[in-house]
């Protein structure tokens, strides 16, 4: 049984119809990430926006990273949040609400429907690996971009506990291809393409995961690993049993981010 790559296209825009996928793996990754300063947390950190600056955010989501974060969405002069999704662009509006110098807008990041040199930064999180012309997507961000401007991208790397899932799953039957389109170990020479200045950080974490049955809803909630639909959940969780120790499985996270100019 072969479970598709996660960056075929229908099963992408599938997944990501409404936030409720979404919300189910970003509860995960909270409840069970070793490091409790937070993946979003730390993303935002690594922000450096000038007082009033304009900022773009592509594939946006739920925007769940940006609440209790007031100060940093105060401090941009325009915060344009866009999304391929209506249900997603939904979510972002009920979690940042109705603001002076905030905006909502459906956007492709391969067709991104804004003016030359119009951003201070673009952000784009966990989504390139999901973006069928890589390099069409990076000259639309450097088009909107300004020549001073810096475009930050997170994405995670070929280590990562999918990898892991990937060798438990094979000799069962069920083989799944992690999606490596865009990584901490390619990413750079990809984005090389459109910037001169390429910078890589990492974010320290792992999963340290005590009820196999969140791991389970987990690897539903992915629809674009579409094999996993015709695998029963008490399958899923004895293969994952099998590589657990008194109930408990421990996972590797490689995480991080690019910051380009």
């Amino acid at each position: 049984m072969m479970i598709g790559s996660s960056n075929d296209a229908e099963a992408v825009r599938t997944q990501y119809t409404s936030s409720n996928g979404l919300n189910t793996r970003i509860t995960f990754h909270d409840r069970y990430s070793t490091n409790k300063y937070g993946y979003g947390s730390w993303l935002l950190s690594n922000y450096d926006f000038s007082e009033g600056a304009r900022v773009l955010e592509v594939g946006c989501g739920t925007a769940g990273m940006w609440v209790g974060h007031d100060d940093l969405i105060t401090q941009c002069g325009l915060l344009m949040l866009t999304d391929i999704s209506e249900g997603m662009l939904s979510a972002a509006r009920e979690n940042i609400g109705e603001r002076k110098n905030t905006a909502y807008a459906l956007a492709d990041i391969q067709d991104i429907p804004f003016e030359d040199d119009s951003f201070d930064a673009v952000i784009a999180n966990s989504m390139l690996y999901h973006v069928p012309d890589m390099e069409c997507g990076m000259r639309e961000v450097r088009r909107v971009l300004k020549n001073e401007g810096v475009f930050y991208c997170a994405t995670y790397g070929e280590h990562n506990f999918t990898d892991v899932l990937a060798d438990w799953f094979e000799p069962e039957g069920v083989s799944f291809r992690p999606n490596h389109n865009f990584t901490l170990q390619n990413g750079e020479q990809i984005l090389k393409s459109a910037f001169t200045n390429v910078e890589a950080r990492f974010y320290e974490d792992s999963l340290h995961i005590t009820n196999i049955d969140d791991l389970v809803e987990y690897l539903r909630s992915l629809v674009s690993l579409k094999a996993i639909a015709y695998v029963p959940s008490d399958r899923i969780h004895e293969i994952l049993l099998r590589h657990s120790c008194d109930g408990t499985i421990e996972l590797p996270k490689e995480y991080g981010m690019f910051v380009c100019s």
